[in-house]
């Protein structure tokens, strides 16, 4: 595969002057294969998870690539109930993108709002993050401001989730 942005990507990073670094890497799958190549990047890097609920509501979760999420207690952040993981098909149906490759930029391709996009408030807070541009043989590092940016230009308005490690208490 050629290394490069996918078009839309970057054609609509530029119409809306934001800026990002770039690394091009061999096709990574998960976050340990990425992060040799994520460590030429500045940022909190970034797993990313496609879900669907038991009405058939679909979200992608983005949190810190380190971050073990409590599945028992994601639905009740999401305001939904029973998550299961999303079907590849569903996904390239929805969101252009490919197990593997999925970030927020994704939610470009989402047009008809279908999805609905929530971040881990640790990312939301963050100086810069990494993430794929809607392939996973190349890794961007973002701004939050411009990533903020990037999805209200896009009409995405994230739910920012407050997550605990699992297993953590509430004190």
């Amino acid at each position: 595969m050629e290394h490069q942005i996918p078009p839309a990507v970057a054609d609509f990073l530029q119409r809306h002057g934001l800026s990002y670094q770039a690394v091009f890497h061999p096709q990574v799958h998960t976050v340990e294969e990425a992060m040799p190549y994520w460590q030429q990047l500045p940022g909190l890097h970034t797993k990313n998870l496609f879900l669907k609920d038991a009405k058939g509501k679909l979200f992608v979760v983005t949190c810190l690539a380190g971050r073990s999420l409590d599945m028992k207690k994601l639905p009740e952040a999401l305001n939904s109930k029973k998550l299961s993981f999303g079907k590849p098909e569903l996904m390239w149906e929805c969101l252009q993108t490919q197990p593997g490759a999925l970030g927020p930029l994704s939610m470009l391709a989402d047009t008809a709002h279908q999805v609905t996009f929530a971040i881990d408030e640790a990312l939301w807070n963050a100086d810069f993050v990494t993430c794929h541009p809607m392939v996973n043989t190349c890794t961007v590092s973002m701004a939050v401001p411009d990533l903020k940016a990037a999805l209200k230009h896009m009409g995405v308005e994230p739910v920012v989730l407050a997550l605990e490690p699992k297993g953590a208490e509430a004190a």
